[in-house]
């Protein structure tokens, strides 16, 4: 390998054309790894879903057809959790952008304390989002947490409030934790972008008379808007595929109402030891990203960047 290395390097300096086998070498352990891990796992866990797989029947595992996917799609708590992730989506990631946008554009100019502020502004974002989760079902404890107690002796509330246990409550709850977990996510790509824009264009605007808000629209926005493209795509992905906080602070609960499809999809593995059901729920996770992902991207190439 540590050859190969060296005729590829001596390759580039000579300006010598690789031949075909030599490029194949290249990208091979790439090739290799991702098969490994990705391709392999993803075409297993599809059949997994046309089996009856689970750990009560290793000894009669044969192909099932559909039938668990009519199982999944005749339970009600499926339905619960497809309609609680298209809001987890879409109130997480609206306001993980908006708030982290605003946090960029704060950051883009330097301060005094810039870099410390920095640091406690992105370190939730290195963090686990377990780790979170079971952080935050301890601050939003009815008992001793500390949510509660403050609000007690703000006088607002007069006894704590179930935010885990009450339904409404609990998905309320968990949604503001994510918001609050992705900030970081869109402050740090948008604060890069932002810092590369040329500071020639905002001193040209304002020589043609621009104000603040018409920088904003036509220099600012243009100029990021691959990076927003981006980045609402990934992190769409992102959420819908983030069972972390949720798990880690009600497992789905109270009565399933806080699930979303990766979540739902633990729990069959967890509560039922049904692998299989489990698969059917990932075959329709893999087909809703992949119709939005071709949606999205049709639509982007569409209208493009510059249209944004």
């Amino acid at each position: 390998m540590v050859r190969l290395l060296e005729r590829c390097v001596l390759h580039v300096r000579k300006g010598v054309k690789s031949p075909p086998f030599f490029i194949f070498w290249m990208i091979f352990p790439v090739i290799l790894i991702l098969s490994i891990f990705t391709f392999y796992p993803t075409v297993n866990g599809i059949i997994l879903a046309f089996e009856n797989y689970s750990v009560f029947n290793f000894s009669n595992i044969h192909f099932i057809g559909l039938k668990n996917f009519t199982k999944i799609l005749s339970d009600p708590l499926f339905w619960t959790a497809l309609w609680n992730t298209l809001w987890w989506i879409v109130l997480s990631v609206s306001f993980q952008f908006v708030l982290g946008f605003g946090l960029a554009l704060l950051m883009r100019e330097p301060f005094k304390g810039r870099g410390i502020y920095a640091g406690l502004v992105f370190y939730p974002w290195a963090l686990s989002g377990f780790a979170i989760g079971i952080l935050w079902s301890w601050l939003l404890n009815a008992q001793f947490g500390f949510i509660n107690d403050i609000l007690i002796k703000l006088h607002i509330i007069s006894e704590g409030i179930n935010f885990l246990s009450v339904p409404s409550w609990a998905f309320f709850s968990v949604v503001l934790v994510n918001i609050w977990y992705g900030i970081p996510f869109f402050a740090i790509m948008l604060l890069a972008a932002l810092q590369s824009i040329p500071q020639e264009l905002y001193e040209s605007a304002e020589i043609d008379g621009a104000g603040i808000f018409s920088k904003f629209v036509h220099v600012t926005i243009p100029y990021v808007s691959s990076t927003i493209l981006a980045t609402l795509l990934l992190r769409v992905i992102w959420v819908m595929n983030f069972p972390d906080v949720i798990y880690g602070m009600t497992q789905g609960g109270p009565g399933g109402t806080t699930n979303i499809l990766a979540t739902y999809m633990i729990n069959i593995v967890y509560y039922k030891n049904n692998y299989s059901l489990s698969s059917a729920v990932g075959v329709f996770v893999i087909t809703i990203l992949m119709i939005y992902s071709v949606l999205y991207l049709q639509f982007t190439s569409k209208h493009g960047a510059d249209e944004f």
